[in-house]
């Protein structure tokens, strides 16, 4: 798994870059997540990278199991009062390789999804490594959406990257850049207006 950690690792230096210079107005910016904005994103980043095994299961106890309400808390816990000392903090754990008890591969999910929840409101552009998002989008058609991931979306459609040669599942087709099916998969809705194909109105939120 030394691959996926070097492309999380990389993928943090390159975001804690983009926000290097960011306004105040910037910073209070809404994301593509309905509940936070980009500072609450990073600060959810900031978290995720700490997370131990044992602390998300404490935590996720102490929330009563409920996984939105775990992710509040962490992000009021992680939030600086100056962004610019949360971004700090997020240069601090960029190496690390600490994780929930999850699969390895939901640690490119949580880098690139959250990494468009900051970039595609502020208008910032990256190319993500195609062959890392497409591991990233077969993680999200197997997990179920409780836990964030995109397993009923999925279920009833194929998917199909114009930009790699990725393809995934069977059904009416779904087209798109990788990182917007990924988008879509989990549950960005705002991504749907990339991609095309009958299949599309399966994958949309309800």
């Amino acid at each position: 798994m030394n691959d996926i950690w070097l492309i999380v690792h990389a993928e943090r230096r390159a975001l804690a870059n983009d926000l290097e210079n960011l306004t105040v107005e910037e910073w209070a910016t809404q994301s593509l997540c309905a509940e936070w904005d980009i500072h609450d994103v990073l600060a959810h980043l900031v978290a995720s990278a700490k997370t131990t095994p044992w602390q998300f299961i404490k935590h996720f106890v102490a929330a009563g199991f409920d996984f939105d309400k775990a992710n509040a808390k962490e992000v009021a816990d992680e939030r600086r009062a100056d962004p610019a000392d949360t971004l700090a903090e997020f240069r601090a754990v960029q190496a690390r390789r600490s994780s929930p008890p999850a699969p390895k591969e939901t640690r490119l999910v949580e880098e690139f999804v959250h990494g468009e929840d900051i970039r595609r409101p502020l208008g910032i552009a990256r190319v993500y490594p195609h062959d890392a998002v497409g591991r990233a989008i077969i993680s999200q058609a197997r997990t179920s959406e409780a836990m964030g991931g995109g397993k009923a979306r999925a279920s009833n459609v194929r998917l199909s990257a114009t930009d790699t040669d990725f393809s995934l599942g069977s059904g009416p087709i779904v087209e798109g850049s990788a990182i917007s099916l990924l988008l879509a998969l989990s549950g960005r809705d705002s991504a749907l207006a990339d991609l095309s194909g009958p299949g599309v109105p399966l994958i949309a939120g309800p």
